[in-house]
This record gives C-alpha cells, structure tokens and sequence, in this order.
C-alpha cells in the first residue's frame, strides 16, 4: 500500500504484535496448564491461573446464560474495531501517544474476539494479589487495552490543558 505512511505501519505492527503475543500467551496456556490450575510466580503477588471468562472485564455477564451474550459481544467489539481502524486510517486518533493507545486497544480487542468467535468465552491467566487485594484475572490483550486506554487519556488531558492554556 502505497498510501500508508511510516507511522502507520508502525501502528499496524503495533496493534499485529499485540494479537500475535496475546494469542500465543492463550495457545501456551490452553495447551500446557489444566483448566483451574493455580501456579504460583511471585509469592504474594504473582499467579498464574487458568480460566474462561464468557462475560466482559472483571467479569460482568459471566453468569449470565443469555443465548445473545457472546453474539452481542463480538458486534460489540467488532464495532469498537472498525471505529478505531476508521479513526487511524482518516487521521482521527490524535497525536503520537492517542494514535499508539488506540493500536493497543486495537490488538487486544482483536485477541479477545478470536478467543470469543473461536472459544466463545476469553481465557484468562494473569493473577495479581497484594496482601487481601485481589485483583480481576486477566491476559495480555485486557493489558495492552488499560496501557491504550491510559495513553489516550493522558494525551487528551495533556492537549485539553494546552489548549487550555492557548486560550488564556
């Protein structure tokens, strides 16, 4: 593609790396660790574990047996998807640090829709504690989706106070 720039390229690779590493993590423990295993890597704060998550984040609508449950949520992420490729592809994602949070978000939405069209639910593994604060199970793509989203965020309070600042 002739049209595609260098940063886009890089944003592309960006986002293919971070499916290719999430569906690698997932394939690795899906082949060499029971479902419901517990291993522990850093005592005190680091497990990993082997589960299937069928709901969304921190598990919302994992009880929930509703037969529109795993099609909505791949229309759901599929939208979200096509809304960040459109926004890359038209100059939309906004500076530097927006643009490389949204290929993030990007990549791991795109794993969690592979596990979720091919497993239909979303295998979770990575198990963070500290003393009796327990965090939600979650995976590489759920991890590259928070480090987008925070980039973003950050890059739209950072330009909301220069602009900010410009006006006064």
């Amino acid at each position: 593609m002739a049209g595609v720039s260098r940063s886009g390229w890089a944003l592309a690779l960006v986002a293919v790396a971070v499916l290719a590493v999430d569906q690698l993590s997932k394939y690795a423990v899906d082949k060499f660790t029971p479902r419901g295993s517990l291993q522990v890597v850093i005592p005190g704060l680091l497990n990993l574990v082997h589960t299937n998550n069928p709901g969304v984040a921190f598990g919302l609508f994992a009880d929930s047996h509703a037969p529109w449950r795993a099609p909505l949520l791949v229309l759901f992420a599929a939208v979200v998807i096509g809304l960040i490729i459109w926004m890359m592809s038209t100059g939309r994602a906004g500076g530097a640090m927006g643009s490389y949070g949204l290929a993030l978000i990007l990549g791991g939405a795109a794993g969690n829709v592979v596990d979720r069209v091919s497993h239909r639910s979303v295998t979770d593994f990575i198990d963070l504690h500290l003393g009796a604060y327990h965090w939600y199970t979650f995976n590489v793509a759920d991890s590259a989706i928070l480090i987008g989203a925070v980039l973003v965020i950050v890059e739209l309070l950072r330009d909301g106070r220069r602009a900010g600042r410009e006006r006064a």
